[in-house]
């Protein structure tokens, strides 16, 4: 009976030890590296965004807030910020839902070919997007179903980009998730659909809530498959991002990408203020 009740302290006291321990050098110099390769294109953006010169220069030649006064009151780069946001918002609704719907078959049902329409719905991840969009703007072309050049193609471009984002969350909650839960609520006279929203659903929000977070982003910043579907009357901050940097290439366009970093951000601080990532994934918030 001693050992028994001193095992599990033993085992937590091991933990503790381990996680205590110093971190090697070379992986923390190797993390501060790898820190400083990610933040550093972020805060050259910023700083030339506030560059006060006549071009998109850096080092900057002075700090001002010009340019930033200038995309807030531009008609193209709002209308083109806003529609970003927009066909971000509906990307993600769309695609949280299909591919919550997806992962569902794929991880509960048994049946032949599973693995290879996993692979065929997680395609897109490795499918280089110049040619994803190339052979959508074609398909729609040659079709004549009027999505060419069309808000809906567009959607259906970014929903193609961004599902498989879902589906690898919400399986990865499905796979986590303790199916006997709702065999004991159907048990108590819960219908299918009753079982599903009151007990699967809650359980695996976290890993829905992280897809649709991942889909919004990508979305926002989606260029390859909006390059060949956008209109100038549908153009994503993107493709204005690309309009500006050829012709122009003003401060502006640094400006821009600060809006869109802030909204990157805000976007993950109110997922991880929403969701308890820590029973997601292992993912912690400190």
């Amino acid at each position: 009976m001693v050992d028994q009740a001193q095992s599990p302290a033993m085992t937590v006291t091991r933990q503790r030890r381990w996680s205590e321990r110093d971190v090697p050098l070379i992986i923390q110099i190797g993390a501060w590296i790898g820190f400083v390769i990610l933040l550093l294109p972020v805060v050259i953006v910023v700083l030339a965004g506030l560059n006060s010169g006549e071009y998109l220069t850096f080092p900057p030649e002075g700090l001002s807030l010009r340019w930033i006064i200038d995309f807030l009151t531009s008609e193209t780069w709002m209308g083109a910020y806003l529609f970003s946001l927009l066909l971000a918002l509906i990307t993600m609704a769309v695609s949280t839902t299909l591919g919550t719907m997806a992962a569902i078959v794929l991880a509960r049902h048994q049946f032949p070919g599973r693995d290879l329409l996993r692979a065929y719905f997680l395609s897109p991840l490795i499918l280089p997007g110049v040619v994803l969009g190339l052979a959508l703007y074609v398909f729609f072309v040659t079709t004549n179903l009027g999505l060419a050049r069309s808000l809906t193609g567009l959607v259906i471009g970014h929903v193609l980009v961004t599902c498989p984002y879902v589906i690898g969350t919400v399986s990865a909650a499905l796979v986590a998730f303790d199916k006997s839960l709702e065999e004991a609520a159907r048990s108590l006279g819960a219908n299918p659909w009753t079982a599903f929203r009151r007990v699967t659903l809650p359980n695996i929000s976290a890993g829905m809530m992280a897809g649709a977070i991942f889909a919004f982003i990508v979305s926002f910043g989606q260029f390859d498959v909006s390059l060949f579907l956008s209109t100038p009357d549908l153009t994503p901050l993107p493709i204005a991002l690309y309009i500006s940097l050829r012709y122009t290439f003003e401060p502006t366009a640094a400006a821009a990408g600060i809006f869109a970093i802030l909204l990157v951000v805000v976007s993950m601080l109110l997922t991880a203020r929403l969701v308890n990532m820590r029973k997601f994934g292992g993912i912690k918030f400190s």
